[in-house]
């Protein structure tokens, strides 16, 4: 069965930091993307970071640049996403989803893990 689970969330206050864990099992890691998103309820799901685990390529959303680093350890098939300056705005539950290499579209989904962040 393909699986990703995350975790890692929590309450924080602002300006600290948490590291989200996204552990994946059931597909060919090295031939898929792996992302994160966030959600708040009522808003639209935001894709905030992914990653190749083909060739290591990462990109980032213009609301976490500088602030988050997305890493995937490809012997634990785990894919981590280190949040730093977290702040209200943050608070969201996230999500980490995979894609072939070859599809555009991630179909495959975790369960979300909440983040909180205080002021």
């Amino acid at each position: 069965d393909v699986q990703l689970q995350a975790s890692g969330g929590g309450l924080v206050q602002a300006g600290g930091s948490l590291r989200l864990s996204c552990v994946t099992s059931g597909f060919r890691f090295n031939r898929f993307a792996i992302a994160w998103f966030r959600q708040v309820p009522g808003n639209y799901r935001e894709g905030l970071s992914c990653i190749d685990n083909g060739d290591g390529l990462t990109r980032y959303a213009d609301s976490v640049e500088g602030r988050f680093t997305i890493s995937s350890d490809n012997a634990k098939k785990t894919v981590y996403l280190q949040m730093n300056n977290l702040n209200p705005e943050d608070t969201a539950v996230y999500y980490c989803a995979a894609r072939r290499l070859r599809n555009s579209r991630y179909d495959l989904w975790g369960q979300g893990t909440q983040v909180t962040v205080s002021s």
